[in-house]
């Protein structure tokens, strides 16, 4: 039994023949009919991690096993906690949780064209969160990161009048020599006078603003790595993930299927001749509309 689980998968696998496999003692598995066994790989005195394998009783049937656990609700699989949103309230049957990068044009374009659509349609069936991924690409992303966030600590509203501000004028942050000290103190400074505008704790603020504390921002990246993000705009609806540029009703559809699952009704289709596109190469151009305005 051994060898003709040996030989078999040595030939679906194409296992280099220095390599010496161990095949372990079968014992009860939790299939019925079939028993577990252990199959290890060895090269060079190191050993892989064992690999489970079930084997039929009748000893003539090999297979493989996965077993995946979706015993959680997909909304809860992304977290949204602690966060301004936009749209519903925070028990919206549909939770759009975006990783967005403020340097990003992408992430600009789709937040001056998908996002307001998204309201429009869906109004307070949606609510929209974006959670920070910086990319190192880009040189200010990571302060405006941390600029938002301690703004978000006292004000939401104050939070998306500076989001929206900074993803409209990023090409213009830096001046015309794209300085980094440049758009450093421009950030700060349209931190500040927004959490002025909008009577938050001022000292506060500056202190967070002055700290630089990437800690939280690190911890929001390292938790969307493990959810398989690796560029912006990744968009989360309802924990099922959205990636790259696709047609708009692609994005209706899955929130519609979001909302029945949810048990709600989705708005009728639109017949407007006009649709928004997902974010394009170019950058997006808005108005010159100062943040609290």
């Amino acid at each position: 039994m051994a060898r003709r689980v040996e030989v078999l998968i040595r030939s679906k696998s194409s296992v280099p023949p220095n390599y010496t496999i161990q095949i372990g003692v079968p014992a009860k598995s939790e299939v019925p009919g079939f028993d577990a066994i252990t199959v290890t790989f060895e090269a060079g005195g190191k050993m892989s991690k064992p690999m489970t394998f079930l084997l039929s009783d009748d000893r003539k049937t090999l297979a493989q096993f996965t077993k995946f656990d979706i015993s959680k609700d997909p909304k809860e699989l992304v977290s949204a906690a602690n966060r301004p949103g936009r749209g519903g309230p925070a028990n919206a049957p549909v939770v759009i949780v975006g990783f967005d990068d403020l340097e990003c044009p992408f992430c600009a374009k789709m937040h001056e064209q998908l996002f307001p659509a998204l309201m429009a349609r869906y109004k307070d069936q949606v609510r929209i969160v974006y959670r920070d991924f910086p990319l190192d690409q880009h040189p200010w992303a990571m302060r405006a990161a941390i600029d938002t966030s301690c703004l978000s600590a006292q004000s939401g509203e104050g939070y998306w009048k500076l989001v929206d501000y900074i993803h409209a004028h990023a090409a213009e942050l830096g001046g015309d020599e794209k300085s980094l000290a440049k758009a450093n103190v421009t950030l700060d400074t349209l931190t500040l006078d927004e959490g002025k505008r909008q009577k938050v704790d001022e000292k506060t603020l500056a202190a967070c603003v002055a700290k630089q504390d990437d800690t939280s921002v690190k911890a929001t990246m390292l938790e969307a790595s493990t959810l398989g993000v690796e560029s912006t705009p990744s968009l989360f609806i309802n924990g099922e993930k959205l990636d790259g540029a696709v047609p708009i009703e692609y994005v209706y559809r899955m929130i519609d299927e979001a909302l029945i699952a949810a048990g709600q009704t989705p708005p009728a289709a639109e017949k407007a001749a006009a649709k928004p596109a997902m974010p394009s190469a170019s950058p997006s151009k808005t108005p010159a509309v100062k943040p609290g305005t």
